[in-house]
């Protein structure tokens, strides 16, 4: 029995085939599906953050950063790296937090009054902004602050 002879070059793989490597993985660069995403997705997680706290009548700060962190993902995943993403998810995330701190008044207010929260929303939009005038705290900016953070952090790490 003889044994096999080794190619010159002393590689015993020197003649083995491989499958070539996989293409890169295409650039996500769509920064206009980006914002429209960030947008969106604001006010999905806005509607839920605003639903959320005013059946319990209180903020929730994990709350305001899932709405941050779901907004700066979102945007990130769908929009890729550019730049301008990760401000755009701050500033979507910040508008959700508040629109969501504006519904949770107006539902808070729609308990007490028997009235209905489109009611209120949008008869009483001025007493429900003092409302949340009124009430605000420093928590209130913590959470403004968390879910920026958040938004920034999920959209940098979604655009990798």
């Amino acid at each position: 029995m003889s044994q096999p002879v080794p190619p010159p070059s002393g590689n015993p793989f020197a003649g083995a085939q491989y499958a070539p490597a996989p293409p890169p993985a295409p650039v996500r660069d769509n920064v206009g599906l980006g914002l429209a995403t960030a947008v969106v997705v604001a006010l999905i997680a806005g509607g839920v953050y605003g639903a959320i706290a005013g059946s319990i009548e209180r903020e929730i700060g994990w709350a305001a950063v899932g709405v941050g962190f779901l907004v700066g993902f979102a945007t990130g995943k769908v929009g890729g790296r550019n730049t301008v993403l990760p401000v755009v998810s701050i500033i979507c995330s910040l508008v959700a937090v508040y629109l969501g701190q504006l519904l949770s008044v107006a539902m808070i207010a729609a308990d007490l009054t028997n009235a209905s929260v489109t009611e209120i929303l949008v008869e009483d939009f001025d007493l429900v902004t003092s409302a949340w005038n009124e009430s605000k705290d420093a928590m209130t900016f913590l959470f403004f602050a968390l879910a920026g953070i958040a938004a920034f952090s999920g959209a940098k790490k979604a655009g990798e």
